[in-house]
């Protein structure tokens, strides 16, 4: 990764005086419990600018490659159980070689507050987007996986800056957008052990780091394992979470799951709905996540072909590949061929294909079953997400449910695709906790 990051260089002792003031506003009460600005640190917990800078060597070597491609044969069927059609994967590659423009979303990213800090020994990547609205509510947003920070980018406006969208200035948030360790611009862990429960622990450090005294936290895929994990440590400061993508089965529906289980009777509509969605994935959908649970390493390939990593990602769960596949078949969707590019050149050009794999590696939680959170919580439902979870199963999985919505349009990477209904459900869902707090 080519990254460039410069480094804070406030000397000890101004640093030193600068958290002694710091503290002093603090102990005196402040108008807001949100502070804007991140807190200046000792050299050990340093918060450091950070600019991306990708070498145009980089950028060649990508579109060399690209044009290199060894093709496969053709799938001998017409829908897509063989998994990405040849010609999604041709239209992607045509347009990622001679059309994409790698440059534009490096100044998109270049334009907000970008930043590293240490946190357990590896370096954690994050935008910072604080609201220009007083008591605006602080929320770290965690992506998943094949995604990025490039998920959240069309949210970051319409949540701190609402005003400007049709909303009130009270619903305003503080922004906190991390990257997972090994994934994006975050450093790389050179030991075993960071699992949802350890980002979990960090994602804590870094909002008391930044200065937050309350803060709610958001999540889906992985950022819903990270986010329920950062409840189930219950710090004083967390006051609530959001996921879009719950964990809500109940036990007797995960045993039904699991090969050889018998398939239940007595569903209401929802429920049926969401066990044939699970039940479809895990047959004919869990194989990448099988294949980086247990062998990430393997996946050479992905590393040296950007084709290969792109169908990878692609072929992340059915509904999100039938939708990026009518993306590049001209269709106007809630994503366009340069979204989806901007995430896939993340992965290649910071080489974190088997990086970001290691997760599923590390992993020891069973992912869609309940946790026990006891905390307040919030669930938005888009009905083509890997399951919609049914209002039933998520009261029980979450005794302080304050807030429960199913969308009418939305698939697994709802932030990214459906940013203006993302949005209305994170102002709607933590306004009660706004009031509380």
């Amino acid at each position: 990764m080519n990254a460039q990051s410069s480094v804070d260089l406030i000397n000890p002792d101004r640093r030193q005086l600068l958290n002694t003031a710091a503290m002093g506003v603090v102990a005196a009460g402040m108008a807001s419990l949100f502070p804007i600005h991140p807190a200046a640190g000792s050299p050990s917990n340093a918060i450091r600018p950070f600019h991306v800078n990708i070498p145009d060597d980089d950028l060649i070597d990508l579109r060399q490659r690209l044009a290199g491609t060894r093709w496969p044969d053709s799938e001998i069927v017409t829908d897509q159980s063989q998994g990405v059609k040849l010609a999604t994967m041709q239209q992607l590659v045509r347009y990622w070689q001679t059309d994409y423009d790698w440059r534009r979303v490096e100044a998109r990213l270049n334009a907000l507050q970008q930043f590293v800090t240490e946190i357990d020994g590896v370096d954690i990547h994050f935008i910072h987007a604080p609201s220009k609205h007083d008591n605006a509510l602080p929320m770290i947003v965690t992506h998943g996986w094949p995604g990025s920070i490039i998920e959240q980018l069309k949210i970051i406006d319409r949540l701190t800056n609402p005003t400007v969208y049709g909303a009130s200035a009270s619903d305003a948030f503080d922004l906190v957008i991390p990257s997972i360790p090994g994934y994006g611009f975050s450093g790389k862990p050179m030991t075993i052990g960071w699992d949802p429960v350890r980002i979990a622990r960090a994602w804590i450090v870094l909002m008391k780091r930044l200065g937050y005294s309350r803060f709610v936290a958001q999540g889906g895929d992985w950022g819903n394992a990270i986010t329920e994990q950062m409840a189930l440590q219950a710090p004083p400061e967390l006051i609530g979470i959001h996921t879009n993508m719950p964990a809500t089965v109940p036990a007797d529906i995960a045993k039904a799951l699991q090969p050889g289980g018998t398939a239940p009777v007595g569903l209401s509509i929802e429920e049926q709905n969401a066990y044939n969605q699970l039940d479809d994935f895990y047959k004919h959908g869990l194989g990448y996540a099988l294949e980086m649970a247990n062998r990430p390493q393997t996946l050479y390939g992905i590393v040296d072909s950007p084709a290969g990593l792109a169908s990878w990602i692609l072929d992340h769960d059915a509904r999100s590949g039938e939708l990026i596949a009518r993306v590049f078949d001209g269709k106007s969707e809630g994503l366009t061929r340069d979204d989806i590019l901007d995430n896939i050149t993340l992965y290649w050009l910071t080489n974190t294909a088997i990086s970001s794999a290691r997760l599923y590696w590390e992993n020891k939680l069973a992912f869609f079953e309940p946790k026990h959170v006891s905390i307040p919580v919030a669930v938005s439902v888009f009905p083509d997400e890997i399951y919609a979870a049914p209002r039933s199963w998520t009261e029980r999985a979450y005794p302080k449910l304050i807030h429960y919505n199913r969308l009418n349009k939305g698939g697994h990477f709802a932030a990214w695709e459906q940013p203006e209904l993302f949005c209305a459900e994170m102002r709607t869902a933590f306004r009660s906790l706004r009031r509380s707090t």
